[in-house]
């Protein structure tokens, strides 16, 4: 499955260097040197990475064919996709793809049906679900205190009640 791993920024430097916000959790393996990425837009790719490195922690990357700034600036705001497999990039119990979230049914501790997930939001505190509940969207952290089971066999979350949520 094509996963998204990261999204094209500005450009840095005048010889094709790009910045780039990752959205991986691996990215030593998926931007590493002669990596072939699909791109969404596809038109723009895909891009062979010709040199990765971090610089006052942002990632730089370099691409085959794409030589200075302007080519660069051409690319920015294009989303870098690679091809994953969500059930064996698990490392922990914890760990999911946003793929194995969506779409989940979300339940209390009794059983009352929130909805379904919509989105996973990903914010400066922690990662966020977003859950359709009766039309209307509503934002439940994603942090074991308020989701403590998670069953994407199932494909169904429980959450613990917040008062006032609902």
């Amino acid at each position: 499955m094509l996963l998204v791993v990261g999204r094209i920024g500005r450009a840095h430097g005048v010889r094709g260097e790009a910045t780039i916000e990752i959205r991986t959790d691996n990215p030593d393996s998926r931007f590493a040197i002669g990596n072939t990425l699909q791109t969404d837009p596809s038109d723009k790719g895909p891009l062979t990475i010709r040199d990765a490195r971090f610089h006052s922690g942002t990632l730089l990357l370099s691409f085959n064919g794409v030589d200075d700034r302007n080519g660069v600036e051409a690319l920015r705001n294009v989303f870098l996709m690679a091809d994953v497999n969500p059930e064996e990039a698990n490392i922990s119990d914890d760990d999911f793809h946003i793929s194995q979230i969506v779409g989940c049914q979300v339940l209390d501790s009794s059983a009352k049906d929130w909805g379904v997930v919509t989105d996973v939001l990903h914010l400066p505190a922690q990662d966020t679900l977003v859950i359709n509940y009766e039309g209307r969207e509503i934002l439940v952290p994603f942090v074991k205190a308020f989701v403590p089971t998670i069953d994407v066999e199932k494909n169904v979350i429980i959450v613990n009640e917040i008062e006032g949520l609902l």
